[in-house]
């Protein structure tokens, strides 16, 4: 890892640790709010050419259907798929907290978004780690008890739980517009996503997606968990209703700061609430070595499903 990305990482659990003392609690009024930092371009960049050919695709296959506009125009108004690709490797803290007192995942990540890749550098141990490096996962800790959860599992799902709509322009993708619901006094346009056999590691999961449609931006997330690892028999758990919080301007990409997660009650409306989510730290990075996705000599490798 290079002395930049150490120094980053260092300063991310400092302030950590002081955002742990004031004890605040995040705002539940959602605006946007401009966080942009000044970023220095190093060495980790995608090719522009290849950035715009992956933007004209995406806008291609979206614009034949009356969903994919919809899911277009909210990449749109979040900012863009090409400053999503551009701006580098997409550095936060995830902060999960279920409200019943059981595992808490709180841990720095700095994901490619380009290629799916993701290194967690826990927030209580900086040198506990694990991740994906688009084949296989990996978990580098001195203490076995370090990740008390799943790291295959968790190594990406905080992308897919707080990236939308960005995170839908890949393979394997389906889209299907479902009738306008009333959210918070205002129509949302309502979109359900679903997978092609053999995407991912679970793909029965589905989410269905809100958006504002004045504003275009993403207003709530329904979802399943499907994992084949925590349902061996099949199914799935009940489905659960993400409201997305305050949006941060990340460099002139516009994300969630935090996540309020309730199950899903009849009429597709929130119910009981069970986990609050912060993230923090948000920001875009460009100055990474080439090697630093790639799983570490002495990491142990977690076996597939």
């Amino acid at each position: 890892m290079s002395m930049k990305l150490n120094v980053r990482i260092a300063g991310f659990l400092l302030a950590g640790l002081l955002l742990s003392a004031c004890n605040e609690k995040p705002k539940a009024k959602k605006e946007v709010v401009d966080t942009a930092k000044e970023e220095k371009v190093v060495d980790y960049t995608i090719p522009e050419a290849w950035i715009n050919k992956r933007v004209e695709k995406a806008k291609a296959k979206l614009e034949k259907t009356d969903a994919g506009k919809v899911v277009w125009a909210a990449m749109e108004a979040h900012g863009g798929l090409k400053n999503w690709y551009g701006n580098g490797a997409l550095a936060f803290r995830f902060n999960y907290q279920p409200l019943d007192g059981s595992t808490q995942r709180d841990s720095y990540q700095v994901v490619d978004v380009w290629r799916n890749k993701a290194v967690h550098t826990s927030a209580v141990d900086s040198t506990a780690k694990f991740g994906w490096d688009g084949a296989t996962a990996w978990v580098q800790a001195k203490d076995s008890t370090a990740f008390a959860y799943d790291t295959r599992f968790w190594a990406l799902t905080p992308l897919y739980l707080f990236g939308h709509p960005f995170v839908l322009d890949g393979e394997g993708v389906h889209l299907e517009l479902l009738p306008e619901t009333k959210y918070k006094n205002k129509v949302n346009e309502v979109v359900k996503v679903t997978f092609a056999e053999g995407t991912g590691d679970a793909p029965d999961d589905y989410y269905i997606l809100q958006f504002d449609k004045e504003t275009h931006l993403l207003t709530a997330n329904r979802y399943i968990v499907s994992y084949p690892a925590y349902f061996k028999d099949g199914g799935h758990n009940p489905e659960k209703f993400m409201e997305v919080g305050e949006l941060v301007n990340v460099s002139g990409v516009l994300l969630p700061k935090e996540l309020k997660t309730h199950w899903t009650v009849k009429g597709g409306m929130p119910g009981e609430y069970i986990t609050q989510i912060d993230i923090t730290d948000i920001h875009f990075v460009k100055d990474i070595d080439k090697d630093f996705f790639e799983v570490p000599e002495d990491a142990k490798i977690i076996k597939g499903l």
